[in-house]
């Protein structure tokens, strides 16, 4: 290459040895791009070795990699590196210095050192390995053989052993033969042997068992596994699972295969049981006894019942014995039995407060308690039996506070039949009126003393010698009239009168002697029963006799449970509770009906056994009773269809029991011929989804009395159209009942008479017809009024007028003594001499009597 250029390289613009400056390139790309690369030569100096130096070239440089040589195996490494022939070093002497030549020289005598070093570690390292697993295989062979050799050893100690025993039980064999010949020479000859017919028996030795590796294992080798599986030749054998549960069966063979011993019974058979559950008490099975009862020509299941004569026959039939006993014996009932004097203690005494509503009893016991309960009560009147205990100079008073509404008629006289002494409240202004009379009479059914309180004394008008004037007509004498019955005059606004009061009811209970045995089974009796959504079955009641604990197993009614808490009118928790206590009782099955008896039992079971027959009796009553109301429904229904009437179905709940029997006697006294309020489900609780779904089937409506819907029971009444309707009041109830059935009568047809008129003349009319000439002579004659043509006193046609005329006019109205034309509508047979009366006709809304 020149060191000078031509002219058309200079266009070109060639490369040289010249130096340059950087220089451009222009690249093209796709789509039009461009771009300018700075491209920069540098020259390289070749030094030759003879220290001569050449012209700066330009050369490209290009080194090729070649891929490693794959490495020999360690064992193999020293070997091949000895064999292996020395590398050739390539040196480009004419293009490497000296002292680059020295230094790679320098680099390839430490290389081989390396190589070698790394072979002679090679050879060690193969060396020792092999013989490590020489070691090894050299103690695993010692060991099996020391194995093999114990287990044969064992073998021979067993044989030796085997024989041994063998031989001490010949020589047994012998003495035992020597000892009975000499003892008997004859026996020898009998028995036909010869005296030395025991001689030593030669047996051949038996090869000793071949040792088994430990590998082995016979419990897997049964083993149901992959390989056994797939294998054609290998059988299993039966686990040992199977071989246990064979011999078990084997057991249970032996053990049934023997007469099973039959063991008699005595039974006891009450009224009426079931098949099934004869069989039960006899300890056979129902099939046996309903094949003996086909035997007898008697086809039953075991859910049939049979009366106490059949099933004593089955009994006596099956070899068992016959305890006849009646159903009610299971039944418990309150001791009668009296007790000792020497236990009886003097018990507080239980005093009802009675008279008429909003006549002052709350509010007189409120002031007894300085509590106010009157204002809580809705509509400031009682509406459930409230239990209280005060304390008046050291002696206690229980006090039960009744309704004296109409409707709470049962519940004045449970507490009436519950307690010591009535406190008849009357006021002064008032005087006597209707609930002070019912009072009276359930107080004198009871046969308990009576205190006259004249209350309302502070109120302009008072006078109490009216009331004691007027309680002589109902045969209540008091002390101010020459009785024996105490009257006190209080005051509750004020108080005056009230420590009498209470002195007289102490007196009373001094002269009545009042004794009850605390140290026995408790005994009390329901006053009022209602279920808590967050205590559940609550039942308030009055101790009668012996004390009641936490703990006790009581029955109440048809239901059951244990005293779980028992709390007295302040909330406080008792632990027991002696006579005359007014308590709550917390743990029942559910709610118990009022006036049912609280009775302490000994056991759970007993308990269950007590309730389940009460509920039993109690269905069945009900079954009986509704079997005899169908028919006198259906007669009712009947005659009511006749008369047109109608039923108001309706679904009561209340807050207690009390209250709904309260409810539902008020709405059968609603009643008439023609409308009737038809209870269809009534109870104590608040309102759930089942109530909602009884009132959709008979499309009823719920009343609800100091209760609510829960969340389901609303939106399923909601969804469903059905109306609940709330009450906090008793009179609000009644009276919306009363207004529904009284729109429920039909109105009533009211006639009233207008006029007479007499017919003189018949007349034919071509566009009206037969028109007939009257004179009116009684009141007077309307257009569009009802009329009845009558002959002979008989009615012949009744309807309407259709026209009505004076002279060639249409006139509205004519009196009396005035002649006129008419004419029926549709109708045409009238005769001269019949009478037309003329009346109207007025429908009047009916409603049912307070």
């Amino acid at each position: 290459m020149s060191d000078s250029t031509t002219g058309d390289d200079k266009k070109r613009g060639t490369l040289s040895l010249k130096p340059r400056a950087p220089g451009t390139v222009r690249q093209n790309f796709s789509h039009g791009r461009t771009n300018s690369v700075v491209v920069e030569t540098k020259k390289r100096r070749i030094v030759k070795p003879g220290g001569g130096e050449e012209k700066a070239v330009f050369a490209p440089k290009t080194e090729s990699v070649a891929p490693p040589p794959p490495q020999p195996a360690p064992e193999t490494r020293a070997a091949s590196a000895a064999a292996a022939p020395k590398p050739k070093i390539d040196v480009d002497r004419g293009n490497l210095s000296r002292g680059e030549m020295d230094a790679r020289a320098r680099a390839l005598e430490e290389a081989k050192i390396r190589e070698a070093e790394d072979a002679k570690k090679e050879a060690e390292e193969a060396e020792r390995r092999k013989n490590e697993d020489a070691a090894a295989r050299e103690a695993r062979e010692k060991r099996e053989a020391d194995e093999a050799a114990a287990a044969a050893r064992k073998v021979i100690d067993d044989e030796a052993k085997a024989k041994k025993e063998a031989e001490d039980a010949r020589m047994a064999a012998a003495d035992a033969s020597a000892a009975a010949a000499s003892a008997d020479p004859d026996a020898i000859t009998k028995s036909g042997a010869a005296p030395n017919a025991l001689r030593a028996v030669e047996r051949p030795k038996e090869a000793p068992k071949p040792s088994r590796p430990k590998a082995e294992d016979d419990r897997r080798r049964t083993k149901l596994t992959l390989s056994n599986a797939l294998t054609a030749d290998s059988a299993r054998s039966r686990s040992l699972a199977s071989m246990r549960r064979q011999r078990d069966k084997q057991k249970r063979g032996q053990k049934s295969s023997g007469p099973r011993e039959k063991v008699m019974r005595e039974v006891t058979i009450p009224d009426t049981i079931t098949i099934q559950e004869l069989a039960n008490r006899m300890s056979e099975r129902a099939v046996d006894v309903v094949k003996l009862l086909m035997a007898q020509g008697q086809m039953m299941k075991p859910g049939d019942l049979i009366d106490a004569d059949m099933a004593q026959l089955i009994t006596e039939e099956m070899g068992h014995t016959v305890l006849r006993v009646s159903e009610a014996d299971v039944d418990v009932a309150t001791s009668e039995e009296p007790d000792n004097d020497a236990d009886m203690v003097v018990r507080p005494p239980v005093v009802t407060i009675m008279g008429h509503v909003d006549h002052g009893k709350t509010s007189l016991l409120d002031k007894i308690r300085e509590a106010r309960v009157a204002a809580g009560e809705a509509g400031g009147i009682t509406q459930h039996i409230a239990a209280y205990q005060i304390e008046r100079d050291g002696k206690k008073i229980s006090f039960l506070d009744t309704p004296g509404h109409a409707a709470f008629t049962a519940m004045r006289s449970r507490g009436a039949e519950s307690t010591d002494i009535a406190i008849l409240v009357v006021a002064a202004d008032d005087s006597v009126m209707p609930q002070t009379i019912e009072s009276i009479s359930h107080a004198k059914a009871a046969g308990v003393p009576m205190i006259v309180a004249i209350n309302k004394m502070d109120t302009p008008g008072a006078d109490a010698q009216k009331v004691r004037t007027e309680l002589l007509q109902h045969e209540v004498f008091v002390e101010g009239m020459g009785g024996e019955i105490l009257d006190v005059e209080v005051s509750a606004k004020t108080g005056d009168g009230i420590d009498n009061l209470l002195d007289a009811i102490n007196l009373q209970a001094e002269l009545m002697e009042l004794k009850a045995n605390p140290d026995r089974e408790g005994e009390a009796v329901v006053i009022e029963a209602r279920l808590d959504k967050s205590r559940g079955a609550v039942a308030t009641a009055i101790v009668q006799r012996g004390t009641l604990n936490i703990g006790d197993i009581i029955v109440a009614g048809a239901e059951w449970g244990r005293v779980r808490a028992m709390l007295n009118d302040n909330g406080t928790q008792l632990k027991e509770a002696g006579p005359s206590t007014p308590i709550e009782i917390l743990g029942l099955s559910g709610a118990p009906s009022a006036g049912d008896t609280i009775v302490t039992v000994e056991s759970e079971a007993r308990a269950r056994e007590i309730s389940d027959y009460r509920a039993r009796k109690a269905r069945e009553m009900l079954v009986a009773a509704q079997a005899g109301q169908r028919g006198s429904l259906e007669q009712m229904m009947s005659v009511l269809q006749e008369k047109g009437a109608s039923l108001a179905p309706l679904v009561i709940k209340a807050d207690t029991q009390g209250s709904v029997e309260a409810i539902v006697s008020s709405l059968n006294g609603l009643g008439t011929d023609e409308v009737q309020a038809q209870v269809v489900h009534s109870g104590a609780g608040g309102i759930t989804e089942a109530d909602v779904t009884l009132a959709m089937a008979s499309e009823t409506p719920i009343i609800a009395f100091n209760v609510r819907a829960n969340k389901q029971a609303l939106d399923l009444a909601k969804r469903e159209g059905i109306e609940i309707r709330y009450y906090s009041v008793i009179y609000n109830l009644i009276d919306d009942v009363r207004d529904t059935l009284s729109g429920m009568l039909a109105p009533e047809r009211r006639e009233t008479f207008i006029g007479y008129a007499d017919i003189l003349e018949l007349f034919t009319h071509s566009k009206v017809g037969k028109v007939a000439g009257c004179l009116v002579t009684e009141g007077h004659v309307e257009r569009g009024m009802g009329v009845r043509l009558l002959r002979d006193d008989v009615v012949i046609h009744e309807g309407e007028l259709a026209t009505l005329k004076r002279f060639k006019d249409e006139v509205a109205r004519v009196d009396s003594g005035t002649e006129c034309g008419m004419a029926f509508k549709k109708y045409e047979d009238m005769r001269k001499g019949d009478r037309i009366e003329c009346f109207t006709v007025e429908m009047i809304d009916r409603s049912l009597e307070a």
